[in-house]
């Protein structure tokens, strides 16, 4: 069956969450990647304990508390870039397959979305640096739920915006908990393993496993 809509994951999926310490890496240090790398598991481990304690942060908030334990962790970086850090991650470099893969799979004439733990504001940086402003038909924060992914809630707001069935939803993500959360959930999902990592939630799987989101558009 052809998807009625299809739905992305922002960060990691459609923008490079290393982009920002990327593009100010001389000035961070010589353990630019290592602050990068931990900057990106603290921000997602402190969505998941905010999210099992009841206890919410938007993303934001929760981004910058990350960089600064990243910082802690890391003390050959330089602690002054920090603002630029934060800024940049406000403007992410997009994938570079991302625009023609979008505008063509909207050509379809199916429905295009984020759905994201991004806070709106961040969300509206990304795809509006990426130029996908015209492309995207709507743009779900869980900052409305004040819950992360992967809570059954997050992924309920597609298919009560769109009026359709879980099966109707392609479902993208980089983040292979997040593909076996949308699972569980009834989307038809689609693993983008573009680090080549090794499966995990065997009992979970994805309907397709691609590097990349070229070929997204052949799975139909």
């Amino acid at each position: 069956m052809s998807a009625s809509a299809y739905v992305f994951d922002a960060y990691g999926t459609l923008f490079d969450v290393h982009a920002a310490v990327r593009r100010h890496a001389e000035a961070v240090g010589p353990d630019a990647d290592r602050l990068s790398e931990i900057w990106r598991a603290k921000q997602l481990e402190y969505s998941w304990i905010r999210s099992m304690m009841g206890r919410y942060q938007d993303f934001w908030t929760l981004t910058e508390q990350a960089l600064d334990y990243a910082f802690q962790r890391v003390p050959s970086a330089d602690t002054s870039t920090k603002a630029q850090l934060l800024e940049a991650y406000h403007r992410l470099d997009c994938y570079g397959e991302v625009p023609q893969v979008l505008k063509s799979l909207k050509d379809t004439g199916a429905k295009l979305a984020i759905l994201s733990n991004g806070s709106p504001a961040m969300l509206e940086g990304a795809v509006s640096a990426a130029g996908l402003d015209g492309v995207l038909d709507e743009v779900f924060s869980v900052d409305s739920l004040r819950v992360y992914k992967t809570d059954e809630r997050v992924y309920d707001m597609v298919t009560t915006h769109f009026r359709i069935y879980p099966e109707a939803v392609s479902f993208q993500s980089s983040n292979r908990w997040d593909v076996a959360g949308a699972t569980a959930f009834g989307f038809r999902t689609v693993w983008i393993n573009r680090s080549g990592l090794p499966d995990e939630y065997t009992d979970l799987p994805p309907a397709a496993v691609l590097s990349d989101l070229n070929g997204l558009k052949a799975l139909g």
